[in-house]
């Protein structure tokens, strides 16, 4: 059986794509925008009939712009971005260097890790210490939990399929609790491992056991490296301890309320092992390692003396497909469009495959509360029976996708008044090579392990390559969650 060939019960389904109601291929926003347009065309033209000779081709070419689609996005979004993007490279607002400068937090991280700052705190609970990132703009905070590296590929049907239900009530308990705003859950894999493994069993052999057995040992040993690699897994949640009815008074409150709340997460039955709450120090390799795959296996002790501000980059340069960093660059895919059909369970099996080069894979979660969540869904059924019959309209019927799409959504609402909660969420993967020389390598291994998915369509995060290199990372940056 492989891993595309699973039962039918552990099948996965229910994904949609959020789509507004607008004329022709335009979203609601475009619509709106294309009317106000076409009113100010008429209204120069009132004045002066000649402009129309400048602004209907102008206008023209906005409307094809907006209607056509460029790596799954309209066009004219595409393109704007490219122009911001080209705009602020000009002015070197996508490089950064790290300089000693009298403003407080000007030894930060760069990019959207710059409003963190890392706390090291204590659990009354454990009696250890946590590693709390605190969002000075916001006042959020994101403690992190390791979790143990495992799978269920070999586990029982009945075992996956309570993993499942459970991670879905983890889920269903973010949804009502109004200090949750967000959560990640990351996978890193990192090849090379073989080296420390290697010395481990080396230590342990023992020299009177048979030489067969000695024999097979050698030669496991010297393969190890190359078929082995380091898999770290955590989950991140973001909290604002400010919204409950009593609101904390100073920091320390803060942090408390944030760990009582993380606390309240359980994950057991879901089919992973919580390992523990990340330490300050374990937030600092993961984030130094990330701008530095070098310092991955480093000692504690060397981890320890780093401060937050040296956990970044000495330098970096977000480019429009790629992302420089000190002495390492990656690239950063962000979901396009899921299936619309059922996938299984374990679609991203090639993705968290090891490979050449250090790869993360970033779930990214915002759980809607059930009242949002219903409107969000009475309304995507609405829009999309406007468009069904808009396009009956003009056709005569409309699209079987049309059709299709409305089902879906309608189906989706079936669903929810059933007890399911409506979910945000997307997908990112950043693969760093060592050197700009394998840069090409590096792209070539992501593009073929999306493919082998077989059904999750990525494309490159273009113009944002910092923002979902740090989405990535424990640093309290969560796409999905707004200011």
């Amino acid at each position: 059986m492989t891993s595309h060939e699973v039962p039918t019960t552990l099948m996965v389904d229910g994904f949609r794509a959020r789509q507004s109601f607008g004329f022709g291929g335009l979203s609601r926003g475009a619509t709106i925008f294309a009317v106000a347009v076409l009113v100010a065309d008429g209204l120069l033209a009132t004045q002066a009939p000649v402009t129309l000779l400048v602004t209907l081709p102008l206008t023209a070419v906005m409307l094809v712009l907006a209607a056509a689609r460029r790596q799954g996005m309209p066009a004219l979004a595409y393109y704007w971005a490219r122009i911001s993007w080209w705009r602020a490279s000009r002015v070197e607002a996508t490089s950064y260097r790290r300089v000693l400068l009298p403003h407080p937090y000007a030894l930060d991280l760069p990019g959207v890790g710059a409003r963190a700052t890392l706390i090291k705190a204590h659990d009354p609970t454990t009696g250890k210490t946590v590693g709390v990132v605190h969002d000075r703009v916001t006042g959020r905070m994101t403690v992190s939990t390791l979790l143990a590296p495992g799978g269920s590929l070999m586990a029982p049907t009945g075992a996956v399929q309570s993993g499942l239900r459970t991670w879905s009530s983890v889920l269903d308990a973010m949804s009502t609790d109004d200090q949750i705003k967000g959560a990640t859950v990351t996978i890193q894999i990192t090849p090379g491992a073989g080296e420390a493994l290697g010395d481990d069993v080396r230590a342990r052999k023992d020299p009177g056991a048979p030489q067969l057995a000695r024999d097979i040992i050698d030669e496991l040993v010297r393969t190890t490296p190359h078929a082995t690699a380091s898999v770290a897994p955590w989950m991140s949640v973001t909290v604002d301890p400010n919204a409950t009815a009593t609101p904390p008074v100073d920091l320390a409150e803060q942090v408390a309320e944030t760990l009582k709340v993380v606390d309240s997460i359980d994950l057991s039955g879901t089919g992973t092992d919580v390992e523990r709450r990340a330490t300050d120090v374990d937030l600092r390799r993961i984030v130094r390692a990330a701008y530095d795959p070098e310092v991955f296996n480093a000692r504690d002790s060397a981890i320890a003396e780093l401060s937050w501000s040296e956990c970044g980059p000495q330098a970096a340069d977000d480019g429009w497909e790629e992302y420089s960093h000190d002495g390492a660059v990656s690239v950063s895919w962000v979901l396009r469009e899921m299936p619309r059909r059922p996938i299984p369970y374990s679609v991203l099996l090639p993705l968290l495959a090891p490979g050449r080069f250090q790869r993360r894979i970033t779930l990214a979660y915002r759980v809607l509360d059930p009242y949002e969540g219903e409107a969000v869904l009475e309304r995507e059924i609405s829009h999309a029976h406007q468009r069904a019959q808009a396009t009956a309209e003009v056709k005569g019927r409309a699209k079987y996708s049309q059709r299709a799409d409305a089902h879906r959504a309608e189906k989706a609402a079936a669903q929810v008044a059933g007890g399911s909660q409506v979910v945000d969420w997307t997908l990112m993967v950043t693969v760093t090579a060592r050197s700009t020389a394998d840069l090409p390598a590096a792209r070539q291994e992501l593009q073929r392990a999306v493919k082998a998915t077989r059904s999750i369509r990525m494309r490159p995060a273009y113009g944002a390559q910092s923002a979902v290199f740090a989405a990535g990372l424990p640093l309290g940056y969560n796409p999905l969650v707004k200011d």
